[in-house]
């Protein structure tokens, strides 16, 4: 994400909330002129600490999604506008059409935009917390510091009286804030949740295209690489249904395999987040996909997914 960043958006800088200090360190050694890092123990207040015992790994990262930019904004006065990414995004094109479309607005959100099949997954939220754009200006702080005190008071992996971990309170955002934009821009936030609607093709100079757009960042939610060299692309609620871009995916894992390089040349054992391989799962679920009828993925679904 960071190297595909550093082209799509040359003139950026990086601020990474490091969650260990493997994570620092590596990043330390790496050396991208645009990082700047933030060990957790810096942004870790009163508030969070007295949260932290309730919340398992996932819950705390989640709470910790307004609290980073806050902490930003107040350790560094100079930012006017600031942006929220998950790490698991990749750049494919440049990002300056998001920011024209979002212009003076002190708020942009996307919407996951969920593909038919899977909209009644909106339950979980309309807003997907993967691009989730600043303005230091009143409402952008004040839209800032509630969504921080709301993930303080309560951030779960369950849907409770209208809400869902961090995600779900962003809901209400667009009726609340007079200047939130929703960022319409098709080449953005593209995901596992709404490929399926979307038709990818290859133009001038290999630029990835979808609907004739070009692709500007895809969110790669549920890869895996593996211990064996290889990867896990989706989990099965969506490759058993359809099959992935190929074209989109082939491209994020050999960035991946040059990243792995890179960090092995000066960590040779690095291993780090790399599943151990279940081939023949792995294997069944890609040939169900490409290979067999509806009726039968059907059946297959309901055997994987109780898995």
């Amino acid at each position: 994400m960071l190297e595909s960043l550093s082209i799509s958006c040359p003139n950026h800088r990086v601020y990474v909330l490091c969650l260990d200090e493997a994570t620092y360190d590596i990043l330390s050694k790496v050396g991208l002129p645009s990082l700047s890092l933030v060990r957790l123990e810096e942004v870790e207040d009163e508030d969070l600490l007295s949260v932290k015992p309730t919340r398992n790994v996932a819950e705390y990262c989640w709470t910790l999604a307004p609290c980073f930019p806050r902490y930003l904004l107040n350790a560094y006065p100079h930012i006017d506008q600031l942006t929220y990414l998950d790490a698991d995004l990749y750049f494919y094109a440049p990002l300056q059409p998001l920011f024209d479309e979002i212009g003076g607005a002190s708020i942009a959100i996307i919407e996951h935009r969920f593909g038919p099949r899977l909209k009644h997954w909106e339950v979980n939220g309309r807003f997907c917390v993967e691009w989730v754009s600043f303005r230091r200006d009143e409402e952008g702080l004040a839209c800032l510091k509630r969504w921080r005190e709301q993930c303080i008071d309560w951030c779960f992996d369950r849907v409770e009286d209208g809400r869902m971990g961090d995600q779900k309170y962003l809901d209400e955002w667009p009726a609340k804030y007079s200047s939130c934009h929703i960022l319409s821009n098709i080449g953005a936030g593209l995901a596992p949740w709404n490929y399926e609607q979307y038709q990818f093709t290859t133009g001038a100079g290999g630029q990835i295209l979808v609907d004739k757009t070009p692709l500007i960042f895809y969110h790669f939610h549920g890869f895996h690489m593996l211990s064996n060299g290889k990867f896990d692309r989706l989990p099965p609620v969506y490759a058993i249904e359809h099959r992935e871009p190929e074209v989109v995916y082939s491209k994020y894992e050999h960035a991946l395999q040059n990243v792995l390089r890179d960090i092995r040349l000066f960590e040779p054992a690095f291993c780090r987040g790399l599943r151990r391989p279940d081939p023949w799962y792995v294997a069944i679920r890609r040939w169900i996909s490409c290979r067999l009828p509806d009726s039968v993925k059907d059946w297959a679904r309901l055997m994987f997914l109780s898995r």
